[in-house]
């Protein structure tokens, strides 16, 4: 019975995934337009592509993607309008950028700059300076027990 229920399950997604009346007639287009869904996040689910989901913007940008394409638009261009229409975050691959570069490199740089100034630090350390024949003598009197 949970077998059964799991495939109904997946068999529902599918399905809400792919409406054949919103299939390309060209199935060299319909192929092109299955990868690219597989490239755009669905800015609903966050971390899904539009092919699995179901949200309806996902359905949206899959009608979008499929009148690109049959308008003879390449790949590229159809991941320009995307993102020009909604940003660098609905592609799972964003371009190399020199903001994108930035933000997986600062990090790094936070790490490497605060190893660096904690090593400068360690390295500056003052060693303490041996006690005067004053200083001594002031020792031992604090620190001398007295048996009487």
């Amino acid at each position: 019975m949970k077998r059964l229920l799991i495939a109904l399950a997946a068999l529902a997604c599918i399905a809400a995934a792919s409406d054949p009346s919103e299939r390309l007639a060209d199935p060299a287009q319909e192929a092109r337009a299955r990868a690219l869904f597989k490239e755009v996040r669905c800015l609903i689910c966050q971390n899904e592509a539009i092919d699995d989901s179901t949200a309806d913007f996902a359905k949206d940008v899959r009608l979008v993607i499929r009148e690109q394409i049959a308008a003879g638009r390449s790949d590229v261009q159809v991941k320009d309008f995307l993102t020009d229409r909604y940003g660098e975050y609905v592609l799972f691959r964003p371009s190399l950028s020199g903001a994108n570069l930035a933000l997986w490199t600062a990090p790094f740089l936070v790490l490497l700059i605060g190893g660096v100034l904690l090593m400068m630090r360690l390295r500056n350390r003052a060693t303490p300076e041996a006690l005067s024949p004053e200083e001594e003598a002031a020792l031992a009197r604090l620190t001398r027990t007295d048996d009487a």
